[in-house]
């Protein structure tokens, strides 16, 4: 029984990955069972900049962020990775080594795909390949805009950017590891220089701060800080 339990668990995670999507259900089992699984606890590192790259990483639970760090030891959020996420693909198709830090932010569990399996998958399911470029160009623009942010647009701005891009419902909800101090990683800058940013856009009146939510008051106010028309 536990077998059977262990086969259908990756065989569940990856099905809800759009990359995996076309694949027939022997091809997925099979892929599924050359999967590895590997358990995180908070802080612990999945992943190591510039050790060499072994395999495509898929998500089944909690949450990790993909960091670029300095000598100094500053880092540089690129993205928080959570559930049906996947992450390290530049790392297998360019046969580079790692080309960022991937932490785990809470308790994670993730399926190691070696990346021999997954380049004979490229080669053999022309749909796979074709959803995998897909992604990786939307990954591009994504990397363009944040270059574009971090150069042309203040902490402030780049801060109700990410507010209105985030938020659900009018608010932006604070999971237990999303500290200003995270935050702040993201935005590419310091806790201070954030906190400033955040007493300012509360003072004129277009956010409400409070422990485990930020929430927008004057949307279109926010729009026009985050320079967006």
């Amino acid at each position: 029984m536990k077998g059977s339990r262990d086969q259908a668990a990756p065989c569940r995670v990856l099905s809800l990955v759009p990359y995996f999507a076309e694949l027939d259900p022997d091809t997925l089992q099979a892929v599924a069972g050359a999967s590895v699984r590997r358990n995180y606890g908070p802080g612990q590192i999945a992943l190591l900049q510039g050790e060499p790259s072994i395999g495509l990483y898929v998500i089944e639970e909690g949450w990790l962020k993909v960091v670029r760090a300095s000598t100094e030891g500053r880092e540089q959020v690129l993205r928080f990775v959570g559930p049906g996420d996947v992450f390290n693909e530049a790392g297998v198709f360019a046969g580079a080594r790692n080309p960022a830090t991937v932490v785990a932010l809470e308790p994670a569990t993730v399926w190691l795909i070696y990346r021999e399996t997954i380049l004979q998958l490229f080669d053999e399911h022309p749909r796979m390949a074709r959803s995998i470029v897909e992604h990786l160009a939307r990954r591009v623009l994504h990397l363009a805009s944040l270059v574009e942010d971090l150069s042309l647009r203040t902490v402030e701005a780049r801060l109700a950017r990410l507010l209105l891009e985030r938020a659900e419902e009018g608010a932006l909800q604070r999971r237990r590891w999303a500290t200003q101090t995270e935050m702040a990683a993201r935005l590419g800058t310091v806790l201070e220089v954030l906190n400033r940013a955040l007493h300012r856009l509360a003072d004129e009146g277009l956010i409400e701060v409070d422990r485990h939510q930020i929430r927008i008051r004057d949307r279109e106010g926010l729009k026009a800080k985050a320079l967006i028309e």
